[in-house]
């Protein structure tokens, strides 16, 4: 069974480019007859709105896509998160390190004077000795250290990240308990049995590091499909000037939720040279092999053009049903 999942951070409004996200997901499930969850990922406590949660369940009311199941919350599943991080201690796969700030800013500039990446030297990787005095302990995951790893991308195809220019042992705890979001992403995942990964292409480079959590605890590594950004006309990335603003504006300016859909859904992916898609249609036509790998432009008049024909036909129907009531009466007033 298919199973996807949409996983925004509450920290501010859910855009057009999240959106998007959600409905390309949502359609791979429903097409499979599968599952799409909502996961909220608040374990970043600073930065956290409950604001911005609401406005993101607000919005998917809106616009009608309905999620399978509770909406997940990271920040109650933190037992979970500790359960595994001691599961890669204990097996060897994971390891405290008590390398402090000053140490590892210290390293850091040291390399780039030597023009070298800057990275963690692994120096507590394999130590056995008297952990310093009064230093709390990151845990860092023991990944790879040589060779590479490849994504399998359904949009991009194999993507192939050599070791040694990306990946360190990397944090998957804080020193105060709370995990990194690659260490939550990959278990959350594997735990909710999501089969396939649709979102954007800025998470590519993320990918590396959550396979090297899948292998490490032995989860299935699930199906990737990184989706290009979407630009303004000048090949930038979409501002809020562009129209990268809050869904639920989308709303007060008058768009209809059929014309954001349709919109959206065409935004690098197509079918031949039809325009207009009812979700029915999306539902039996999507599927996100199709999607262009180059990044797509934004566009408001073709979002007007679409929200016209929305709007256009929500009047004929209206004004059809209204004729029909009519005749009803008319006929029956005649007998």
């Amino acid at each position: 069974m298919i199973v996807t999942r949409f996983a925004p951070s509450p920290t501010g409004y859910l855009h057009i480019g999240g959106l998007r996200t959600a409905l390309l997901s949502y359609l791979w499930a429903r097409r499979n007859n599968g599952k799409f969850l909502l996961r909220i990922e608040d374990t970043d406590f600073s930065r956290n709105d409950e604001a911005a949660a609401r406005a993101i369940v607000e919005a998917f009311k809106w616009v009608g896509l309905e999620h399978d199941g509770e909406i997940a919350y990271q920040s109650s599943r933190l037992a979970i998160y500790q359960e595994y991080v001691q599961k890669l201690l204990d097996s060897g796969k994971a390891y405290k390190c008590y390398m402090s700030r000053e140490e590892l800013d210290a390293l850091r500039e040291e390399q780039m004077a030597r023009k070298e990446r800057a990275k963690y030297d692994n120096r507590y990787r394999d130590f056995t000795g008297t952990p310093p005095e009064g230093r709390e302990a990151v845990i860092r995951i023991k990944a790879p250290l040589e060779g590479s790893i490849t994504v399998h991308d359904g949009v991009k195809g194999d993507v192939v990240f050599n070791v040694e220019d990306i990946l360190d042992d990397f944090i998957i705890a804080r020193a105060d308990g709370t995990p990194t979001y690659n260490f939550v992403v990959a278990v959350d995942d594997a735990l909710m049995g999501v089969t396939d990964v649709i979102r954007g292409d800025d998470h590519l480079s993320n990918t590396p590091k959550q396979i090297v959590v899948y292998e490490a605890l032995g989860f299935p590594i699930p199906r990737f499909f990184h989706v290009p950004m979407i630009h303004n006309h000048e090949g930038k990335k979409l501002s809020k000037r562009d129209g990268a603003t809050d869904v639920m504006a989308y709303k007060t300016l008058g768009y209809t939720p059929e014309a954001l859909l349709n919109f959206l859904v065409r935004l690098g992916w197509s079918h031949g040279d039809q325009e207009i898609f009812s979700m029915k249609e999306m539902l039996e036509l999507f599927d996100p092999s199709d999607i262009n790998r180059s990044a797509s432009v934004y566009s408001v008049e073709k979002l007007d053009w679409l929200n016209a024909h929305y709007i256009t036909r929500f009047w004929y129907v209206l004004m059809d049903s209204t004729k029909r009531r009519s005749k009803k009466g008319i006929k029956k007033n005649l007998r």
